[in-house]
């Protein structure tokens, strides 16, 4: 597997968006250990999540290292690839069990579009392949089209307060130097805007 530049260009954006702008590009060491992630297989998605998991994870400690590098971000990612390739194995358990949807508030919770969209979301994430199997990248956009349905219905239900998500969204992105009309705005831009939308439902982590 071989990263887009529009890729790499997303991996150094996140980390400067985690980063508060203050690490804009990623280092020598840093982007060593991207290109190796890289050769392993490690989609670009990956990277980008884990990201969000260390930096939470960090934001809760009382005194977090100042000093952060990609390396740091070994865990997760591993943990992220081990918990796809349980999900490509997991059978049909786990297929009829979608986790998260009792904790949805209201009204969203009661919007049945909503809750088929999240089933037909989950079904093709528990369903997952191996990223060794063929068709890996087929099912991948498959899942990806059920999550952005999802999200539109859920960020419709938001109604006004989608305006203050929206707002702030921007401010950030702003504030790391990411052109509003590149490539690199729109995939940070669909990446957040799906993890806050999910949040202020209260599907954080899924």
């Amino acid at each position: 597997m071989e990263y887009s530049s529009e890729e790499w260009s997303w991996i150094e954006a996140e980390w400067a968006f985690h980063c508060h702008g203050r690490t804009a590009f990623i280092s020598p060491e840093d982007f060593r250990q991207a290109k190796a992630w890289e050769e392993e297989g490690i989609p670009a998605e990956v990277l980008v999540a884990a990201m969000g998991t260390f930096f939470e994870r960090r934001a809760r400690r009382p005194r977090p290292r100042s000093f952060v590098a990609l390396t740091h971000l070994g865990k997760d990612v591993a943990k992220a690839m081990s918990f796809r390739k349980a999900l490509s194995k997991a059978g049909d358990a786990l297929k009829t069990n979608f986790p998260g949807w009792d904790a949805v508030k209201e009204p969203l919770k009661s919007d049945p579009k909503a809750k088929a969209a999240f089933e037909a979301w989950m079904c093709l994430k528990l369903d997952s392949f191996s990223p060794e199997s063929p068709g890996y990248l087929e099912h991948l956009d498959a899942e990806r089209e059920a999550y952005k349905a999802f999200v539109e219905i859920a960020a419709v239900n938001l109604g006004p307060s989608r305006v203050a998500l929206e707002s702030e969204l921007t401010e950030k992105l702003h504030s790391v130097d990411i052109p509003e009309s590149s490539v690199v705005w729109k995939r940070a831009w669909d990446h957040h805007f799906a993890k806050d939308v999910c949040a202020a439902w209260g599907l954080e982590g899924i």
